[in-house]
């Protein structure tokens, strides 16, 4: 399916969502495989489909901070400075999550991981569905794929639908930050760089 998206085609895709089916959608990063957080069999047949178990948890892309927010008890001062510096765009930002959400994304030890994706179209389908487990569309220890077609290859007709937006931007996957109180340290290093982390946040990260 190629983007932009018509409201048929947002329509069409939210159904396979509820249905707890998969898409492959893009990023501004890499592209991602996309199902509904909030099932635990959709979230296994994501996992499955990549090969890998629920020791690796699923992030959550949302359409705004405000989407984000009704996922985490509160967004505290420095994840909000990161997220109004960074947003829409390549960090990922893990938090405490709401426990009485019935997400469901792998062993999380009650954590959320939360990025706003910088691409039109997929802004325009969370506006539609809600949030979504999203993760780099790959088969695990492999490449992250860069087009639908690549995607494609690892997954065949375990996806319901492919969103075709020509080749990845940025090319690598996110920055992941982990954000607790006053303080936070950096999980992976991606497309954000470290520097420009502290920068905004006026400290370095813990160790």
């Amino acid at each position: 399916m190629r983007t932009p998206l018509s409201p048929e085609d947002i329509s069409c895709l939210k159904n396979q969502i509820s249905a707890g089916n998969l898409l492959v959608v893009p990023t501004d990063t890499v592209y991602g495989i996309a199902a509904d957080p909030f099932s635990s069999a959709a979230v296994d047949k994501l996992l499955t489909a990549k090969g890998r178990g629920r020791d690796f948890p699923s992030p959550v892309l949302v359409n705004s901070i405000a989407q984000a927010a009704s996922l985490v008890p509160k967004i505290p001062p420095l994840a909000k400075c990161f997220m109004d510096s960074f947003w829409p765009g390549a960090l990922t930002i893990v938090l405490p999550a709401r426990p009485d959400l019935p997400l469901d994304l792998g062993v999380t030890g009650g954590t959320v991981a939360l990025r706003q994706p910088n691409q039109t179209d997929l802004l325009q389908l969370l506006t539609a569905t809600g949030p979504l487990a999203v993760t780099s569309a790959n088969l695990h220890g492999l490449p992250p794929a860069q087009s639908a077609a690549e995607a494609k290859k690892y997954f065949g007709d375990k996806v319901a639908a492919y969103l075709d937006a020509g080749p990845s931007r940025i090319g690598e996957p996110s920055t992941i930050v982990k954000v607790e109180d006053e303080d936070y340290s950096l999980i992976r290093v991606g497309a954000i760089a470290p520097a420009r982390l502290s920068a905004v946040a006026g400290k370095e990260p813990k160790d």
